[in-house]
C-alpha cells in the first residue's frame, strides 16, 4: 500500500513535469525538433551536431519542419527530453498498476481498474504525440494532448486520495452541497480559462512568426481581444478562489487537510496571475511560459482533491475496508 501511494505521488509529479516540459517545448518552438516519431532525425538517439546527419537530410526532413531546415541541436534535444519524459511516465504508471493490485484488489478493486485507466490513457497519449508531430503541430491536437494529460492526473489523483481515505484524517465542513457546487463551477471555469489561454498562445504563435523574437515585446499589442479576454476572465477565476477559500474557512470546526488543500491553491492561483502579468508587460519572457500553464493545470488538480475531500463520504463509499 505504501509502495502504491508513493509510486502515485512519484507518477502525479511526473505527469506534471512534463507538462513543465511540454510548455518549455512550446515556447521555445522545439516541437518539430525532431521532425519524425518515434525516431529523432532517423535515430533513436539525436545527433548531437550537424555532422551526424545526412548530408540531403534538408531534403529528407524539409517538409516536416514546415521550413526550418537548419538543424538545431538544442530544439532536438528539447524535444527528445520531452519524449524521454514521457516514456518515464509510461514506466511509472504501470508500476503504479501492479503496485496497486498486489495492495487493494482485495480491498479496493476501484483504486486498481483507475490505475489501469491510467495505464492504458498514458499509451494512447503517446499515440497523440505521434499525431502532433505528424500533423506538424496542429492546434487542435496539440489541445487534445493537454487535455488528456490533465485526465491522467485527475484519474491518479482519484486513485491516490481513494488509497489515502482511511489514513488522512479529514475535517468536518458544513454546507458540503454548495461548496460542492461552487467547486464544480470553478472547476469547469478554470478549464475554460486553460483552453482560452491555449488559443492565445497560437495567437502569439502566428504573431511571433511575423514580428520574429526582436519585437518580443510588441507581441501582446498584435494579439487581439482574447488576450484582452484571459486577462479580465483570470481576475474572475481569482474571484471564485477566494471566495472558496472564505467559504471554507467559515465552515470548518478547526484546520485540516481541506483548509491547507485551500489556501495552497489560492496561493498558486495569485502565483497564475503574477505569471500571467509578466508575460504580458515583461516582454512575453520565454521562461515565464511553461510555468504559466503548469500552474494552472496544478491549481485545477489541487481543485479536484479539495471536491473529493469534500464529498468523501459518496466518492469513497465502497471501499471495503481500511487500508
Amino acid at each position: 500500500m505504501t509502495l502504491f501511494r508513493r509510486l502515485g505521488l512519484w507518477t502525479i509529479g511526473a505527469v506534471y513535469f512534463l507538462i513543465l516540459i511540454g510548455g518549455v517545448v512550446r515556447a521555445t518552438g522545439s516541437g518539430m525538433g525532431c521532425p519524425d516519431w518515434p525516431k529523432c532525425f532517423g535515430t533513436w538517439i539525436p545527433p548531437t551536431d550537424i555532422s551526424q546527419l545526412p548530408s540531403n537530410y534538408k531534403e529528407i526532413f524539409g517538409e516536416k519542419l514546415k521550413g526550418e531546415v537548419t538543424f538545431n541541436v538544442l530544439k532536438t534535444w528539447i524535444e527528445y527530453l520531452n519524449r524521454l519524459v514521457g516514456v518515464l511516465i509510461g514506466f511509472l504508471v504501470f508500476g503504479t498498476f501492479i503496485a496497486a493490485f498486489f495492495a487493494f484488489w482485495k480491498k479496493d478493486k476501484t483504486i486498481v481498474w483507475l490505475s489501469f485507466l491510467a495505464f492504458l490513457l498514458v499509451g494512447i497519449e503517446g499515440w497523440l504525440g505521434s499525431k502532433v508531430v505528424s500533423s506538424e503541430l496542429h492546434p487542435v491536437m496539440i489541445t487534445l494532448h493537454m487535455i488528456l494529460s490533465i485526465v491522467i492526473v485527475f484519474i491518479l489523483l482519484y486513485a491516490v486520495a481513494r488509497s489515502y481515505n482511511s489514513v488522512v484524517t479529514i475535517e468536518e465542513v458544513r454546507e458540503t452541497n454548495s461548496l460542492s457546487f461552487l467547486l464544480i463551477l470553478t472547476i469547469l471555469l478554470t478549464l475554460g480559462q486553460v483552453l482560452l489561454g491555449t488559443q492565445v498562445r497560437e495567437m502569439i504563435d502566428k504573431v511571433s512568426a511575423m514580428m520574429g523574437d526582436s519585437l518580443r515585446s510588441q507581441w501582446v499589442e498584435n494579439v487581439g481581444g482574447k488576450f484582452q479576454i484571459h486577462g479580465v476572465f483570470s481576475i474572475f477565476i481569482f474571484s471564485l478562489n477566494l471566495l472558496l477559500f472564505y467559504r471554507i474557512r467559515k465552515n470548518i470546526a478547526e484546520k485540516g487537510i481541506i483548509y491547507n488543500f485551500t489556501l495552497w491553491l489560492l496561493i498558486l492561483i495569485v502565483g497564475e496571475i503574477l505569471s500571467g502579468i509578466s508575460l504580458a508587460y515583461l516582454g512575453f519572457p520565454a521562461f515565464m511560459q511553461p510555468f504559466h500553464l503548469t500552474i494552472a493545470i496544478v491549481a485545477i488538480g489541487i481543485q479536484f482533491v479539495i471536491y473529493l475531500l469534500l464529498n468523501k463520504e459518496s466518492v469513497f463509499r465502497s471501499v471495503a475496508s481500511p487500508q
